[in-house]
């Protein structure tokens, strides 16, 4: 029996050893290539391919290890790296056009209208932009759009047809399984939490949505008039009939320049850079152009800056991460910009759907104490909804998009109860305590109504506290912004409207008007937070960067179970996480 245990306990040591050992080699391993990588070269007659396919966030994030240097890391596949680049573009004379070759993207509305006008721009010094597609999604070709001359495969698909967003109940689901959630809110149009307490849409709901998308419909088709010089009158007409769903239908209406296969396209690119036909042209990724010119922006002032720091993802308590917004690393974010002296203005970039009201108010309280001291501009991004408009309201200005979702001020509890699947099961629970109210809530008892009137009273507590945010940032009566809050979203459009935003313009807009406010006319940007970086985020990093065996979490169960029932289990595990009350915008909200 001791000869079998020492066989097992040497063969665990052994495989311990190699898993060590293992690890200890893809450590070297990194730190050998992140120092020896290899320079991009931007060559003669090139072309840019705009590929999206690994740019999802406007921000990218710093990462650095006080312990392990080879963890520092500054990835450039962020929208704003994609903007600088193209930026950049403009006046290399080594560019002459962007192609946009089956393109595919996971970028909102908002970011592809910003990406769309940098093109544009792009377009006025004089280098083409041309564009490929076998099958185009309706917001790819918004975005596509904007190209010279757009090519489309002869047996390709053509989705031109409006907007719609499909919500989920979970009412009957939550009566069938026992597993209920208590709801309190404050706010007719407080949507988040509807999917629990209905099986169909409440008319304030389906008012809110409705008016959401066609807003965002018209923001999209105005751009695509403008370039395709087709009126919104006729696309509206297109889509309504799907009189564009076949090459040649979109052919015939305009949509497209020209049907044809991929090699004629790039036959095409060849002939407009003088390329033999025999000869392949210059091409470089868009995230390698950023990646090659990522010092061209510290070419600029060092001594004059705009501090740009991003807030994406839900607002969650604690330190925060690349896709969490964290009251940690915004404060040491604003902490940083206020003590660089060449900071003489910051940007907030907001692209959240709200979440934690407590951590909500702690972020707008840094703005307040960080604009007595530098102007502080807001720019929205997709959302800035919530608690994502929490955070924005006290700004010295406002921009958003005309497609930002924003709004959405209300407040919500949920609270999920099993008593009734436990008591199916034989379990039940009781409680023991020293006075009345000395027992928390309990998962496994129905809520009382004594309960539910003191969470009842911190819901309107918040609510109140969010107005009167709102009413002293906007300069509006706590009774305008009540009338225009009850939890409805906007549009950024109807935002400006209502007095909940300034103006109407991308991140560039609000970088200009900061840098007018602080009276620089040469100035950089610096971004801002930075997280420190573990051996998690290394190896997260390397998935994202294409290592499959280090996938993330979310693309492997997505992979599994397929994106629809993905979308199920993570709002379900969204509601689990929930502690306190909410400032957060409906959950989501899938626009295609």
């Amino acid at each position: 029996m001791q000869f079998l245990k020492n066989v097992l306990s040497t063969i665990v040591g052994l495989f311990l050893f190699c898993l060590l050992f293992f690890f200890f080699i893809l450590i070297i391993a990194a730190a050998v290539g992140s120092s020896s990588k290899e320079t991009v070269e931007v060559k003669n007659n090139s072309v840019i391919e705009l590929d999206l396919s690994k740019v999802s966030m406007d921000y990218a994030g710093k990462f650095s290890s006080e312990k392990f240097a080879f963890f520092n890391e500054e990835p450039k596949n962020g929208l704003i790296n994609v903007l600088k680049a193209i930026d950049v573009a403009k006046t290399d004379t080594k560019i002459k056009g962007i192609t946009i070759t089956n393109n595919t993207n996971n970028l909102g509305v908002a970011q592809l209208k910003t990406l769309r006008d940098k093109i544009a721009e792009f377009k006025k010094s004089g280098k083409f932009v041309v564009s490929y597609a076998d099958t185009y999604a309706q917001t790819d070709y918004y975005l596509n759009s904007v190209a010279d001359t757009l090519y489309v495969n002869p047996v390709g698909e053509f989705e031109f047809k409006g907007l719609s967003s499909e919500l989920m109940f979970f009412k009957d689901f939550q009566e069938k399984s026992g597993i209920t959630m208590e709801v309190i809110r404050h706010g007719k149009y407080k949507s988040a939490v509807e999917p629990f307490i209905a099986n169909e849409m409440s008319p304030e709901n389906r008012e809110q949505m409705s008016g959401l998308l066609n807003d965002l419909w018209d923001s999209m088709i105005t751009d695509i008039a403008a370039s395709r010089k087709i009126s919104k009158d006729s696309l509206n007409s297109i889509a309504q009939n799907l009189s564009a769903r076949t090459p040649e239908m979109a052919k015939s209406r305009g949509l497209v320049d020209k049907i044809g296969y991929e090699d004629q396209y790039r036959a095409g690119i060849k002939k407009a850079l003088k390329v033999a036909k025999d000869e392949d042209y210059e091409e470089i990724s868009i995230l390698d152009y950023a990646e090659a010119n990522a010092a061209a922006d510290l070419l600029k002032s060092m001594e004059n800056q705009v501090a740009i720091i991003y807030a994406q993802g839900e607002i969650t308590d604690g330190e925060g991460g690349l896709n969490q917004v964290g009251e940690i690393s915004i404060r040491k974010a604003f902490k940083t910009a206020l003590e660089d002296d060449a900071v003489k203005a910051i940007v907030l970039r907001v692209d959240s759907p709200g979440g934690n009201a407590l951590t909500s108010d702690l972020i707008w309280r840094e703005v307040e104490l960080a604009k007595k001291k530098k102007p502080v501009i807001v720019s929205m991004g997709n959302y800035a909804a919530s608690g994502g408009y929490y955070i924005s309201c006290g700004a010295d200005r406002i921009f958003a998009e005309a497609s930002t979702i924003t709004g959405s001020i209300g407040v919500f509890g949920v609270l999920p109860n099993f008593s009734k699947v436990a008591n199916n099961l034989g379990v039940h629970a009781q409680t023991v305590s020293t006075h009345d109210n000395g027992a928390e809530y309990s998962l496994f008892q129905p809520m009382q109504d004594k309960t539910r009137n003191v969470i009842t009273q911190s819901v309107e507590q918040v609510y109140g506290v969010f107005v009167s945010r709102v009413a002293q940032g906007r300069k509006l009566s706590p009774e305008a912004v009540d009338a225009i809050g009850q939890g409805r979203v906007w549009s950024g459009t109807d935002a400006q409207r209502i007095g909940l935003v300034d103006e109407i313009g991308g991140l560039d807009a609000a970088v200009k008007y900061a840098a007018k406010k602080a009276n620089m006319k040469d100035y950089g940007t610096v971004d801002y937070p930075e997280y420190e970086a573990d051996f998690n985020t290394f190896l997260q990093n390397m998935g994202n960067s294409g290592v499959s065996m280090f996938q993330s979490r979310e693309s492997l169960i997505k992979q599994e179970v397929g994106e629809e029932n993905y979308r199920i289990i993570e709002r379900l595990r969204r509601v689990s996480q929930i502690k306190g009350t909410q400032a957060m915008m409906p959950f989501e909200i899938n626009i295609r």
